[in-house]
């Protein structure tokens, strides 16, 4: 017999192996253990005593079971090389992150002045436009502030009409006081040229009538002595009576001419004093037309007072308007109104009840929604702005939503905290930090899921990078 169409086989002491001399040289490890074991053969020796047995032929069920196993290993292989192919390739041009949430604009409504709620339009869960009322507040007592502050104005502005007329009139008053005051001192002014000029006149006409009757005397004194003489020779016999008589006349005649010349003398300081008075009184003149002047310049002053009053009342009135303006807007506070439209949460408000400014009443919920996704620093290498992303929402697993990335955060969300670290103190360990990447999604990709994407709610985002 051909020993090369008998099995062989080979003990290791613990159990047999079987060797397949047409399987040995190409077949593994592998093959030799799921072959399953064929009887042991007796030794050499006793094959050369006893008869020689055939050889047990391999189940064909055997060989149809290690074929399908080595086909389901090559699959296998051949899908998990496929799947690490695709996972190396997605994963090298895309960056993803589970720590991802929804978020958008919540307004806190509030009340700016305290008050009594009078009306609540509204229910919790409500869609709510822009402008739409949700608290009105009982304005009674803003409706008195309104026109207590109407009032003032009012009487501010009559106090502004009366000064301007005190000013017109004042100043008309005042304008034609000075204008008579000014002429009345002018003319005191001529009045003392005047008198001062018959002052120079009257003292310049004393010295001509004090020399006229100087030579009045001198006239007189001669004529006596000439009459005196000639009574003397008439006395003797000398000379005629006529004689006497002609020098007695002209005696006469000497005397009237010097009592004329100190009548003259008389007169002219006469004149001259009361031409002095003249200037005197023309000076006192002066003087009450000059203290008139002031008289009407202090009327002048008490314009300008007016004025100022008059600014004061202008001032008055600004300040009653700034009242006013402030009350009509205190009373429009009464009505709240939505600032954006959206819908309305966390609703605490109840009609009757007394608030205080700032009072949290409700919130709307804006809806203006993004993601925030929060990518570690290591991530963001090529994720820029107008990337394109892809976002699952928790809420809902089978729908992916599209969208852009719209900014990057200037900081680490640790930055931001209330009490952010401090790599300065302490022991230093290096944590990979997280980065806030705002995600804008596309208006058609959200169609139909408006009212149920809230914000808070958690997602998966998935940016594709360059």
């Amino acid at each position: 017999m051909d020993s090369s169409n008998h099995n062989s086989y080979s003990s290791n002491g613990h159990g047999a192996t079987k060797l397949d001399s047409s399987t040995t040289k190409g077949k593994s490890s592998l093959v030799e253990v799921l072959d399953p074991p064929a009887p042991i053969a007796p030794p050499l020796e006793t094959v050369e005593q006893s008869p020689v047995l055939p050889p047990v032929p391999t189940p064909p069920k055997s060989s149809a079971k290690k074929y399908l196993i080595l086909g389901a290993l090559g699959l296998g292989a051949i899908a998990a090389s496929v799947f690490g192919y695709r996972w190396w390739q997605f994963a090298s041009t895309h960056e993803e992150t589970d720590n991802a949430t929804v978020a958008g604009h919540v307004y806190q409504i509030s009340s700016r002045v305290p008050g009594t709620i009078q009306a609540l339009p509204i229910e919790d869960n409500q869609t709510v436009k822009k402008g739409q009322p949700l608290v009105k507040l009982d304005p009674q007592d803003y409706q008195v502030k309104v026109l207590q502050a109407r009032a003032a104005l009012v009487a501010a502005q009559r106090q502004a009409e009366a000064a301007q007329v005190t000013i017109t009139q004042s100043g008309a008053s005042a304008q034609a006081q000075t204008t008579e005051a000014q002429g009345n001192v002018s003319g005191a002014i001529a009045s003392i040229a005047a008198a001062q000029a018959a002052v120079s006149e009257a003292q310049s006409g004393v010295p001509a009538a004090e020399a006229e009757l100087a030579q009045a005397n001198a006239n007189l004194g001669k004529l006596q002595a000439d009459y005196n003489r000639y009574q003397s020779l008439f006395s003797s016999g000398a000379i005629a009576r006529q004689q006497l008589d002609s020098a007695k006349a002209a005696y006469d005649v000497a005397l009237a001419q010097r009592s004329a010349a100190q009548q003259g003398v008389n007169q002219a300081r006469a004149k001259l004093s009361q031409v002095q008075q003249g200037v005197t009184s023309a000076q006192a003149q002066l003087e009450s037309s000059q203290g008139g002047l002031q008289k009407a310049q202090a009327s002048g002053v008490q314009t300008d007072v007016d004025r100022s009053q008059y600014a004061a009342a202008g001032a008055a009135i600004a300040q009653a308007q700034a009242k006013l303006s402030e009350a009509q807007l205190q009373l429009s506070y009464t009505n709240i109104t939505a600032p954006a439209a959206g819908r309305i949460g966390r609703k605490t408000a109840e009609v009757g009840e007394q608030i205080q400014a700032g009072t949290p009443l409700m919130a709307v919920v804006g809806n203006d929604l993004w993601v925030t996704a929060n990518f570690k620093e290591t991530q963001l290498g090529r994720i820029h702005p107008g990337s394109v992303v892809e976002v699952k929402l928790d809420a809902f697993p089978n729908h992916v939503f599209t969208g852009k990335v719209n900014s990057l955060s200037p900081a680490s969300g640790a930055e931001f905290a209330l009490l952010p670290p401090d790599n300065a103190t302490g022991n230093f360990t290096k944590v990979v930090q997280r980065i806030p990447v705002k995600v804008v999604l596309d208006a058609d990709s959200v169609k139909g899921y408006e009212n149920q994407i809230t914000p808070g709610m958690s997602a998966s985002v998935t940016v594709e990078i360059e």
